[in-house]
């Protein structure tokens, strides 16, 4: 059956010597893959809108193995991305991470929709580069809900109790621990002010609401060292593009 479908390519491979097998994500199909005949030659009218971060309207034989790709367009190529590292190095960790977790060929409304008002975000987003790491931990947050494993971050942990302040997170349990319970864990990772709040805000708040969302790049950091040590604990695949973003931040 030929579909229209709008997406965004998450990664491709060469199949042959001249064709492509690409991975797309879409809101109406959710992640599918298809073999894009001659894509692989130089001159193709399918080279250019084959390529990851093509934003795209693709005419898809769709089938229950591997799709067809007939043609496509481009609608967005998000060029501010492709010219920025650090923003290639972002989006390109939010592709991998969405391509490894998303099951096949299962819509994804919600999820889709903040995956693409992510990669805006980041495209249009002009100023110091470490807020970047905001759209990416709300996504991932969402992206590890949807996957089964997401931490807990709307109440302690182990008592269950809603608290204006939480004293630490705890990989070992997967989530906030409030003051009376932090001997649950012997390596708790201490939090400063509010960022219990923040982890929660995050997790729940839609990334088209984010505007000037401002957090210190302390609380920034520490986050982000949760969500990675979270990751490494409770994910179940190794993701390349994550140790590309650390050496970039080194090399700053």
């Amino acid at each position: 059956m030929l579909e229209n479908i709008k997406g965004v390519v998450l990664k491709t491979q060469a199949y042959g010597e001249t064709h492509k097998i690409i991975s797309v994500f879409s809101k109406k199909l959710g992640k599918f893959s298809g073999i894009a005949r001659g894509a692989n030659r130089p001159k193709s009218k399918m080279a250019a809108v084959t390529q990851p971060f093509i934003y795209g309207n693709y005419l898809v034989y769709v089938s229950r193995g591997l799709s067809t790709i007939q043609q496509g367009e481009i609608l967005d190529s998000l060029r501010n991305i492709r010219a920025d590292i650090i923003k290639t190095a972002y989006v390109a960790y939010i592709l991998e991470l969405t391509d490894r977790l998303i099951e096949e060929k299962r819509p994804q409304t919600f999820l889709y929709e903040q995956f693409f008002q992510s990669l805006q975000w980041i495209n249009t987003f002009n100023g110091d580069e470490s807020y970047l790491e905001i759209p990416t931990m709300m996504y991932e947050l969402k992206l590890f809900a949807d996957a089964g494993f997401a931490p807990v971050v709307e109440h302690c942990v182990s008592c269950q109790q809603t608290n204006d302040y939480y004293r630490a997170f705890s990989i070992q349990h997967g989530g906030l621990l409030c003051e009376g319970c932090l001997t649950k864990d012997q390596a708790p990772i201490y939090l400063s002010a509010n960022v219990g709040k923040l982890f929660h805000l995050l997790k729940h708040l839609r990334i088209e609401r984010l505007g000037n969302l401002s957090i210190q790049k302390k609380n920034i950091m520490l986050m982000r060292k949760i969500i990675d040590a979270y990751y490494d604990t409770y994910g179940s695949f190794y993701i390349k593009s994550r140790n590309f973003l650390k050496q970039l931040d080194h090399l700053k």
